[in-house]
């Protein structure tokens, strides 16, 4: 919940009806970002990926799914990393968004990768973009693309990497 109006009695109200925590403004962007990331790993720790893909594993996907890390340079064998494999095949089975939270350098585009290489979209291409290497004003043209004419300067048509993906997967960094 965030709010301008900070009383102990707001908070502890708010928490009682399910908020997950309390912020106030004015707010920094890193303590909204620190909440989000905090309330993403308490539901990820309690769900349970089986329950939404209720298959086994291990029968369905066991060697496409080695193959999978294999070509995308995932390594380790913690049972932490054990656990990323196990759902990345579990996941990789479905056809749904999927946010992938961490810090910087922590290989998230790699468990992409693996995700996409572990998915029925493995043969279409995956499309990897870097969102902060392009201006603001540059992000919508570079993503949908653009048409001769539709700004000063667009001197042709320009496919987005959005219809560049094509039937794969896009991940936005």
């Amino acid at each position: 919940m965030i709010t301008a109006y900070a009383s102990t009695d707001t908070a502890i109200e708010a928490v009682q009806h399910g908020a997950f925590d309390y912020i106030i403004k004015p707010f920094k962007m890193e303590d909204l970002s620190a909440v989000v990331h905090r309330a993403l790993e308490k539901k990820l720790s309690r769900s349970n990926p089986s329950a939404v893909f209720p298959v086994n594993l291990e029968a369905v996907q066991g060697q496409k799914l080695f193959q999978a890390l294999k070509r995308s340079h995932v390594i380790g064998k913690s049972p932490e990393m054990l656990e990323v494999y196990r759902t990345i095949g579990t996941v990789a089975l479905g056809d749904s968004t999927i946010l992938i939270t961490g810090e910087s350098g922590t290989g998230k585009e790699l468990i992409a990768r693996a995700i996409h290489e572990a998915s029925q979209r493995r043969e279409k291409p995956f499309v990897s973009i870097n969102c902060g290497a392009f201006p603001e004003t540059l992000l919508e043209s570079e993503l949908f693309g653009y048409v001769k004419g539709a700004f000063t300067g667009a001197v042709t048509n320009k496919k987005g990497l959005f219809e560049a993906a094509a039937g794969g997967s896009i991940f936005l960094d």
